[in-house]
């Protein structure tokens, strides 16, 4: 079986989980966090080399304050998480904007980061306060600011991390759109859209989106 060097997530359904089940939204959350968990060490045991999960877009702002205050207190758990119980094959970076959120959350994001910085297995970038148009936007202001050409490799250079473009991008929760995700990376991924709710998404799941992967011819448009 063919493992994607790069995979990146869309992770949706929270919301809709927890509505089938009739628990409150904070509940799906809770439960996709599990999911996030399983499925960074379920890639990392398979030999993929970057795992990039949309966590938290700039559009999220805009879901009602209750729900965010309880985002930002789960993804600040998570991060405890892994301060309290590093896994020490599991390098962790952010691609986020950094602008909105709570100081707080910054300085653990920058200690697990820090921690976490040479370690040699999986890299795990988590999407959070995330908007590829913002990102863009971002880096053609450093690429006017650092006087450099824009050319490809720069303007790679001064994106939020420059990674290798995701081999493959899946979707949970049967929707068909980027949703402003990695709009410069995407350019030749491959897509895998599933019906599966983000909280069930698990090592099943995944093994399945690899296999269909495996069987792609990809051309990059030659």
């Amino acid at each position: 079986m063919k493992i994607p060097q790069h995979i990146a997530i869309i992770m949706d359904g929270n919301g809709r989980w927890a509505k089938a089940k009739n628990l409150p939204r904070t509940k799906g959350h809770k439960e996709g966090a599990a999911s996030v968990e399983i499925i960074t060490k379920e890639a990392n045991k398979l030999g993929v080399k970057y795992l990039t999960l949309y966590a938290f877009s700039t559009e999220n702002w805009a879901r009602p304050k209750t729900e965010i205050i309880a985002l930002m207190n789960l993804l600040e758990e998570t991060l405890d998480k892994f301060l309290n119980n590093p896994d020490k094959n599991i390098k962790i970076i952010f691609s986020s904007s950094r602008k909105k959120l709570p100081a707080k959350i910054l300085k653990k994001m920058q200690q697990v980061e820090k921690e976490s910085a040479k370690n040699k297995g999986l890299t795990l970038n988590l999407a959070i306060d995330y908007g590829s148009r913002q990102e863009i936007l971002e880096a053609i202001s450093k690429l006017q600011k650092k006087n450099l050409k824009p050319t490809k490799a720069n303007f790679e250079k001064c994106l939020y991390n420059n990674l290798p473009d995701p081999d493959l991008i899946i979707r949970t929760s049967g929707e068909q759109r980027l949703s402003n995700f990695l709009l410069w990376q995407a350019a030749y991924s491959e897509f895998y859209f599933t019906k599966t709710l983000w909280p069930d998404f698990r090592e099943k799941e995944l093994l399945e989106a690899i296999k269909d992967f495996s069987i792609r011819q990809r051309r990059f448009g030659a």
